[in-house]
């Protein structure tokens, strides 16, 4: 457990341990729920294919493609147990590959139409 107050900056860095260089590391979804399975209705969504979801969150500047660093605000969700489980899922592609999800960001899905 990491221990923060309410409003306090949480600091994270991803590190992908691997010998390629031509590796990049992107941030696809990271969710927060009060239970550590995420089979609960009740999440927040801090990004979410891509697209940052909490307005505190900020990523930081890496010299180095393999490490992710990112923060936001800690938060505890309302009439439950103080904790707060975290759960992000990257995504890991080839350097320069401008076709990859790494490169592509914010990927919004279409609305669906409501049919009659």
């Amino acid at each position: 457990p990491y221990y923060v107050s309410i409003n306090q900056n949480v600091f994270l860095e991803a590190y992908l341990h691997s010998s390629d260089p031509n590796l990049v590391l992107f941030l696809d979804t990271c969710v927060a729920s009060p239970t550590p399975q995420n089979s609960t209705a009740v999440t927040y969504d801090i990004i979410r294919n891509g697209c940052v979801r909490d307005s505190t969150y900020a990523t930081y500047h890496s010299s180095q493609r393999h490490i992710l660093r990112f923060k936001f605000n800690a938060f505890q969700f309302v009439q439950s147990n103080p904790l707060v489980y975290l759960q992000c899922e990257f995504v890991v592609c080839r350097a320069h590959d401008y076709s990859s999800r790494c490169y592509k960001g914010c990927i919004k899905r279409p609305k669906r139409e409501a049919s009659s």
